[in-house]
């Protein structure tokens, strides 16, 4: 993302477990997961959309319905392996969850369109 881009971001309140911003003029919620820590994409991103949608975590569908978590996290763990040996990538990966559009980056990024 931009440094223009992070600069339209606002925090939400309630995200209390995860730091979550909109950007008002997308309509999209952001995020990132810690690629230093052990903290799996796929547990981010379901505590995101649940902070979004002000739900708790339990009252979500499960993410395995639209890919495979462990799929996903070893994924996003190889493009960190990759690019620290070949300079970061903006690969990504989109599905639905929890009613909107999920798009994880090789970054840390998570975007969560909730359209």
């Amino acid at each position: 993302m931009s440094k223009t881009a992070r600069e339209r971001l606002t925090p939400i309140d309630g995200a209390e477990d995860r730091p979550v911003y909109v950007d008002d003029r997308e309509e999209t919620y952001h995020t990132w997961y810690d690629t230093a820590a052990y903290e799996p994409v796929s547990t981010a991103l379901v505590v995101a959309v649940a902070s979004i949608r002000g739900v708790d975590v339990e009252d979500l569908e499960r993410v395995s319905r639209y890919v495979d978590p462990d799929a996903l996290n070893a994924l996003v763990r190889h493009w960190d392996e990759r690019d620290e040996r070949e300079g970061r990538g903006r690969r990504t990966i989109s599905f639905p969850f929890g009613g909107c559009a999920v798009t994880v980056y090789a970054d840390g990024e998570i975007v969560i369109d909730p359209t």
